[in-house]
């Protein structure tokens, strides 16, 4: 039987996505026999990034500064405004880097039943980016799921006040499937056969 301490660590390991109890004791064993080295870089990583993580007041990404470095890098096509549910949903399509423009978070999707509104999410600082000009097309990064699809044709209707150009991922992406689990050759796939909306 492990210490108290030890267990806690597993429990808290197991808590994290694609982690159950087994996997995290294994890692717990993983971690101790390696403490002098990666238990330690652990601990510092973990404790450097809970001392500086930040939230982009700009886009809505987690990073260690802000305005985020998606946010102030100047290669990025400020006319291109990608919109996805969540932070995971950004990261993975800029892990694919075949999106050159900004994005925003939306924090999640609508959804009657679980009593997300519009209000909810950051559909107001997304119509005051689009207002503010200088932006050409809204892509619509939606998940392929039904909450995700009612958010992107909620979102379609109220930017279609503004002179910009909405578009949305090709519906090659799975029904049903998340952005954050898929390969890039399937997000690249969807970013090229984008469409208008409507």
């Amino acid at each position: 039987m492990a210490s108290q301490e030890i267990e806690a660590l597993a429990g808290a390991l197991a808590r994290l996505p694609g982690l159950g109890p087994r996997s995290a004791r294994r890692a717990v064993l993983w971690l101790v026999k390696r403490r002098e080295t990666a238990l330690v870089q652990l601990v510092d990583a973990l404790t450097e990034v809970r001392a500086s993580l930040v939230e982009c007041a700009t886009c809505g990404n987690v990073d260690t500064r802000d305005p985020c470095g998606i946010c102030t890098d100047p290669r990025r096509d400020a006319r291109q405004l990608c919109v996805v549910e969540e932070v995971a949903d950004l990261w993975a399509l800029d892990r694919a880097k075949l999106f050159t423009g900004r994005y925003h978070v939306l924090g999640g999707r609508l959804s009657a039943l679980d009593g997300v509104r519009p209000e909810d999410l950051t559909i107001g600082a997304l119509l005051d980016r689009v207002a503010a000009g200088g932006i050409d097309e809204v892509v619509l990064a939606m998940n392929a799921t039904l909450e995700g699809q009612t958010t992107a044709h909620y979102l379609a209707e109220r930017l279609g006040e503004y002179p910009v150009r909405v578009t949305q991922l090709a519906h090659g992406l799975p029904v049903g499937g998340e952005l954050d689990y898929l390969d890039e050759g399937t997000l690249a796939q969807a970013l090229r056969a984008r469409r208008p909306v409507g």
